[in-house]
């Protein structure tokens, strides 16, 4: 990448300087949910935040559970999203496969969807672009990031039926297990690529 591309540049200060252009959350925590909340409810909930000492991980109720209790069938699969525990669960059709994984979920009750959706689209290296109103508020932020190491999607992302929400990687795995993201579910990278691989157009999902 040459030092004349702009979009290159522009990427670059994208990435190094997060911590600047997400200011806003890094208030303490009160003031951060109360200013995420006036200024990314119907934005795009692709980017996650920078993540703090503070904000810390919580496996305690990370566990097993039956697909029966959420589910009435699993014709096409099934995932469920579990904020509390911060798990991704996946049942196959025919139930004979079953995955656990821990996940990141929304920083705040602001930013959280829950009920029931669906997979409408799999993508194998993701591309990631905000919307008119985040550049707006970050002018400095690149209009476009493509597939590879850098973009906030990982690897791989699942979109669902409800426009702009995603189970996805995350390159930076100090997310995991944590309330770090806008919106969307994230998952280590190999642990996405695994889900990619067994979930299909059309698996039910169902966030709690």
């Amino acid at each position: 990448m040459s030092e004349s591309d702009p979009q290159g540049s522009n990427r670059r200060r994208f990435l190094t300087g997060a911590a600047v252009g997400f200011g806003a959350f890094c208030a303490p925590m009160l003031l951060r949910q109360t200013a995420v909340a006036q200024t990314l409810m119907g934005d795009s909930t692709e980017m996650e935040t920078s993540v703090r000492e503070t904000t810390r991980r919580n496996m305690s109720s990370f566990r097993t559970v039956n697909w029966q209790t959420y589910f009435s069938d699993l014709r096409g699969g099934a995932i469920l999203c579990d904020m509390d525990s911060r798990a991704v669960h996946f049942w196959s059709a025919d139930a004979r496969t079953y995955r656990l994984y821990p996940s990141s979920v929304p920083m705040s009750d602001d930013l959280t969807r829950r009920g029931r959706t669906s997979v409408i689209r799999k993508v194998d290296g993701p591309s990631w672009a905000p919307t008119p109103s985040m550049r707006a508020r970050n002018p400095a932020w690149p209009a476009f990031v493509p597939p590879g190491p850098d973009n906030p999607l990982g690897t791989h992302a699942l979109y669902l039926s409800w426009q702009f929400y995603r189970i996805h990687g995350t390159h930076d795995t100090r997310k995991i297990g944590r309330r770090s993201s806008n919106g969307c579910i994230g998952l280590y990278n190999q642990h996405i690529a695994e889900l990619f691989s067994l979930a299909q157009v059309g698996t039910q999902v169902l966030l709690i």
